[in-house]
């Protein structure tokens, strides 16, 4: 089976990755950083937020499955993308909208994306969805690219491993709940 990766960061990643666990023919979801210029980051200088690198997640799934337009759907519908560096009460550049597009189909798809969403006004606001060239793995660094840095283990599967903590109750919990009520026709069965 061939797969496919995106790299999207829309907030705590915690959130994301919860939500693309549970979506059908998504293989793995892993939290990490991208987008910064130190190498390799820890979470506290990703905290910090003198490293430019955002909180993401990356997704790898079966696109006979799961198209990349449908990634993007989902994407779109479980953060804000009009709010610059924030979501909610996490604030900072590391909370940014952010696509890390891995090859020109994927550029081309979130610009059209990005392009549609605002001239039909969803959000009421311009979106702020920054699109970035990304790098996953051993493919070559192309000039401009942000390299994929996975997470430190503790923050992989975090609200599997951790449901009733005040943090996964009050923010990941319901808008796991709201992207279960809308995207019914995605869930693993």
């Amino acid at each position: 089976m061939d797969s496919a990766v995106a790299i999207l960061g829309g907030g705590c990643f915690w959130c994301l990755e919860a939500c693309y666990q549970e979506v059908r023919g998504v293989i793995g979801v892993e939290s990490g950083y991208c987008g910064g210029t130190v190498p390799a980051p820890s979470y506290e200088q990703i905290c910090r937020g003198d490293t430019g690198h955002a909180e993401v997640v990356r997704v790898e799934y079966d696109p006979a499955l799961l198209s990349y337009d449908q990634v993007l759907e989902i994407f779109f519908s479980i953060h804000d993308p009009t709010t610059r560096d924030r979501q909610g009460h996490d604030i900072g550049t590391q909370y940014r909208s952010v696509i890390f597009w891995l090859d020109e189909a994927q550029r081309a798809t979130a610009e059209s994306w990005i392009g549609r969403l605002n001239r039909d006004d969803v959000f009421g606001r311009p979106l702020v969805t920054e699109l970035s060239p990304g790098q996953d793995g051993a493919q070559a660094l192309a000039a401009g690219a942000h390299r994929y840095y996975p997470a430190e283990a503790y923050h992989q599967r975090y609200f599997d491993r951790h449901p009733g903590e005040g943090y996964c109750r009050i923010v990941v919990a319901p808008k796991l709940a709201g992207f279960r009520k809308h995207h019914r026709e995605l869930l693993q069965r």
